[in-house]
């Protein structure tokens, strides 16, 4: 019963959320500066959002190689191989995400 009373809240505040901006909006408002305005706010969600859930991942790598290698020293180089690896690919998705929202932040969006 809790659990459903929590995702209610959320669920909630959310829609508040989303709503929120269409009551703001004024009749004549400039749509240059609206939309990058939003294009930094996207752009900044994203990049919290990739940092936050690569991070999960590289703490979950981690802790599941370090469980690997007490179980199986002697395959300690191959599974340090596979981290690294691992680790590389998950740190490149984030800096993916930090270069487009560098480009959202500097760059006009849509030529505008």
């Amino acid at each position: 019963m809790r659990k459903r009373s929590v995702l209610t809240s959320v669920l909630v505040l959310l829609a508040f959320v989303a709503v929120a901006p269409l009551h703001a909006q004024e009749a004549g408002a400039a749509g240059g500066a609206e939309l990058v305005m939003w294009s930094i706010i996207t752009a900044g969600f994203a990049l919290a959002f990739a940092a936050a859930f690569g991070a999960l991942g590289q703490a979950r790598g981690l802790a599941a190689a370090a469980e690997a290698i007490a179980r199986n020293p002697s395959a300690a180089g191959e599974i340090r191989g596979v981290l690294i690896l691992g680790l590389v690919l998950i740190e490149s998705l984030v800096i993916y995400v930090l270069l487009i929202s560098l480009i959202l932040f500097f760059i006009k969006p849509f030529g505008g």
